[in-house]
């Protein structure tokens, strides 16, 4: 007999005619049967492309492999493809991600291989998620097609002592493994760290500080030049940490916030290791006073604020605000070596200029000048970046000792680019300078680098005046 006749049964009154058998609950449907042959096979062109599309966002949003099994997500897949039968995260651990990075690492060997000289940075750092060390590299150039590419190359875990010697072995088997030699190493960006600068230097090759590292270091000297200073951020710590460990007392200033109409905000408690944290949090509290006044009067904090104490939390962040436009000029995607001259001589004038506000924090600002000064003396003279500066068409028109080095420089390096020779290609540069022209600075809004920035541009120098 026919397997067909599992499914239908013959009418009793008309034997032409046959009726369709309920469906059992342990068992599959014909309708079910049919649409599980229609799955398409894992070797389809379509099932490959969808399954690589999942790797891709597995890989761009940080995902979990167990991401593939959520219920959820299977659902959704469900929905949009019912004939595409999900891989087991196994697969996508084993063969769908090691083939999407075999795919990228081919695409960025061959850029790469058609650059002649190649920037890095590298960094170490310890995970927030588990108990290791990190080393990383990534890398800068310019294509043919004068297009600016970066990359991440590496990752890695970095097991035991940090020595210079260890740093050094692993960058290069880094650069090793992308066909890199250290003639094509233009630059390395790193910490200042003694064992990273002395990593870099027994490479041979040249390496810069993090300009955003530094002025974490110099803060630090900044905040702790003043006891004023520390109490206020001793003081502060102990207020943000009550809220922090008591939802009663974040639920009760809320209800205040909601009373006064204030936006519904938290405070932020800064961290060791991040300088504009402490910053944010001051930010936070001056922006809840109000709101804390009030609690204040009907619960105990921790630590009390006086007026003066108030005052003097709000000139210190008036203090820190150009570091914070300095780090984040410095660190956003499109930043340059160009960048970094222009911004250290703004922030310089900006710490230099005396005002009867100042009162309270002299100590701090002075230090913070000193710091800025000492850790920052040589970034005039440094030609990877007073060159950047002068090819810049918003700083170019400078005429500081500096920038005029900058030139003679430049035309040196062109010239023994090309095999000539230089002696007669240095131009004179004693005749009357042309008016230097206001160029638009890639800063948004108007705060106190802007401005200071506008007079370095309109007197064309790029450094404060005795």
């Amino acid at each position: 007999m026919s397997a067909v006749w599992k499914y239908f049964q013959v009418d009793d009154k008309n034997v032409s005619i046959a009726k369709c058998n309920p469906a059992e609950d342990e068992s599959a449907n014909a309708a079910g049967s049919f649409q599980e042959e229609r799955k398409m096979p894992g070797d389809s062109a379509k099932a490959q492309t969808i399954t690589a599309k999942v790797a891709q966002m597995i890989a761009m949003s940080d995902l979990p492999f167990a991401f593939v099994e959520n219920p959820g997500f299977l659902m959704l897949m469900e929905h949009i493809e019912p004939r595409f039968e999900m891989p087991s995260r196994h697969y996508f651990t084993e063969k769908a991600l090691p083939a999407l990075h075999k795919k990228i690492f081919d695409k960025v060997l061959v850029l790469l291989s058609d650059a002649p000289h190649v920037s890095f940075t590298t960094d170490i750092w310890s995970s927030s998620v588990a108990p290791m060390s990190l080393l990383s590299l990534t890398a800068q150039w310019i294509d043919s097609s004068f297009v600016l590419r970066r990359a991440t190359l590496h990752v890695r875990e970095f097991r035991g002592s940090h020595t210079a010697e260890r740093i050094q072995q692993s960058i290069e088997n880094m650069l090793n493994n992308w066909g890199i030699d250290k003639e094509r190493v233009h630059v390395i960006l790193r910490d200042n760290a003694a064992n990273m600068k002395k990593a870099m230097r027994d490479m041979g090759v040249r390496s810069l500080g993090c300009v955003a590292h530094s002025c974490q270091l110099c803060v630090q000297e900044g905040l702790l030049s003043q006891r004023s200073v520390t109490e206020i951020l001793a003081n502060a710590r102990k207020i943000v940490g009550h809220f922090k460990h008591s939802p009663l007392a974040y639920s009760r200033l809320e209800d205040i916030q909601m009373d006064l109409h204030m936006d519904i905000k938290r405070l932020q408690q800064d961290v060791q290791t991040r300088w504009n944290s402490s910053l944010y949090m001051l930010q936070s509290l001056l922006e809840q006073k109000r709101a804390l006044s009030v609690f204040a009067a009907e619960r105990t904090l921790p630590a009390a604020l006086t007026a003066y104490q108030w005052e003097l939390m709000s000139k210190v962040a008036d203090v820190l605000s150009p570091f914070e436009e300095l780090t984040k000029v410095v660190s956003r995607e499109t930043a340059t070596a160009a960048d970094v001259i222009p911004a250290i001589t703004v922030l310089i004038r900006v710490l230099s200029r005396e005002r009867d506000e100042d009162q309270g924090i002299r100590t701090m600002k002075r230090t913070l000048l000193d710091a800025v000064e000492k850790r920052f003396a040589d970034v005039e003279t440094e030609p990877l970046f007073y060159i950047a500066t002068l090819l810049d068409p918003r700083y170019k028109d400078g005429q500081s000792a500096n920038l005029l080095l900058a030139k003679e420089h430049l035309i040196q390096e062109v010239a023994k680019s090309e095999g000539m020779r230089v002696a007669s290609a240095v131009p004179e540069e004693t005749g009357a300078a042309a008016e230097p022209v206001n160029k638009a600075p890639r800063h948004e809004g108007c705060s106190s680098l802007d401005s200071a920035f506008e007079e370095i541009l309109q007197r064309g120098s790029h450094r404060p005046g005795p």
